[in-house]
């Protein structure tokens, strides 16, 4: 399968071309590098041909989901069977700032992508939706039946924008493939320490903000809210190792072989883990002390929230394997191995 992935040089992107790469699947990573590192591709391919001891099929083109010309020209080019949709702006607090790069980023570059793809008769698509759109659900674990909420920022906004389009186009057209994937928490990095996350400036998720002071960058952790009803009452929340989110990519990919219409599955472990839970794990995996410090819960944070991930693992045939002593191990050799993550190779 020829795969075309926007957005394949990030952190879950890069994840998931390794594993496409090893599946035997031909890739074409689009990418402008706002967020990301030529230097994880190259990574990329060398993981790659470590494991299947030939030169990966892989093909990196720089540009911009939102620039037609190239999207036509690529889709002329190359033969696509499928398109891995990752692409895209993802920092909350940054979202609220600058709302109108996240729409056009996020949703009108969608719609031009998705125009190009119908204009090629290129109609299999994967598209990294986040758990966001579920706002405040009213139980847990989180189902995919459950109705999308009201996210509270900019950011899941976008998201729920281009699902309520994409199950437009969907219906619009019984020839449209499409598969909703809502994410929870991803973290980890690839086992061989060569790629993973690297945040522009101060991290906005938890894990990389642990790993980072940790390393020594930063001086301690901030833990919004130490009052929740939980065990600990720190926030709940359902980390997903990221090579397990990478694979699920793939076992929607399969599914598109064998279905027309849209599907939306959870990705995600079907398990909490509280902050100080992830704490103590990292100092575990690390052996170094994680300081930090319990202020303020922060607007717009709900206690708890985990997946119910059955439906994935009934209809994909996938389900997330590795635990949260894995993700900060492997969390902890990525940090460790590239302290400034990939540098000045950005």
């Amino acid at each position: 399968m020829k795969v075309l992935v926007t957005g394949g040089a990030g952190y879950i992107g890069s994840h998931t071309v390794v594993e496409l790469l090893n599946a035997d699947h031909e890739v074409v990573v689009l990418d402008n590098h706002c967020n990301s590192s030529q230097t994880a591709l190259e990574r990329v391919a060398r993981i790659a041909t470590d494991a299947r001891r030939q030169t990966p099929q892989l093909l990196a083109i720089e540009g911009d989901i939102r620039d037609r010309l190239l999207l036509d020209q690529l889709f002329t080019k190359h033969q696509f069977d499928s398109v891995v949709h990752i692409s895209g702006l993802k920092a909350v607090s940054e979202s609220v700032a600058q709302p109108l790069a996240y729409y056009e980023n996020n949703v009108a570059g969608t719609i031009t992508l998705c125009q190009a793809m119908q204009a090629a008769g290129v109609l299999n698509l994967v598209f990294s939706s986040s758990a966001t759109v579920y706002g405040e659900p009213p139980e847990m674990p989180i189902r995919e039946d459950f109705p999308t909420g009201v996210p509270i920022n900019p950011y899941g906004r976008s998201k729920l924008m281009v699902e309520q389009m994409l199950q437009d186009l969907a219906r619009s057209d019984p020839h449209w493939s499409i598969a909703l994937l809502r994410y929870f928490n991803p973290a980890g990095a690839h086992a061989s320490g060569l790629i993973g996350e690297d945040p522009q400036g101060i991290p906005n998720n938890l894990v990389p903000y642990i790993s980072q002071v940790t390393i020594g960058q930063r001086d301690k952790l901030s833990v919004f809210g130490g009052d929740y009803p939980t065990a600990d009452g720190t926030g709940v929340r359902d980390f997903i190792h990221v090579v397990d989110l990478a694979l699920g990519h793939l076992a929607a990919l399969g599914w598109m072989q064998q279905n027309r219409g849209i599907g939306i599955w959870n990705l995600g472990t079907g398990r909490g883990f509280s902050v100080l839970e992830v704490v103590r794990a990292f100092e575990q995996a690390s052996g170094r002390p994680v300081p930090y410090t319990i202020v303020e819960r922060r607007t717009g944070d709900i206690a708890a929230c985990w997946a119910d991930a059955s439906r994935a693992e009934r209809e994909l045939g996938w389900k997330a394997v590795r635990g949260l002593e894995e993700m900060m191990a492997d969390t902890w050799r990525w940090q460790s191995m590239n302290p400034l993550g990939y540098g000045q190779a950005r």
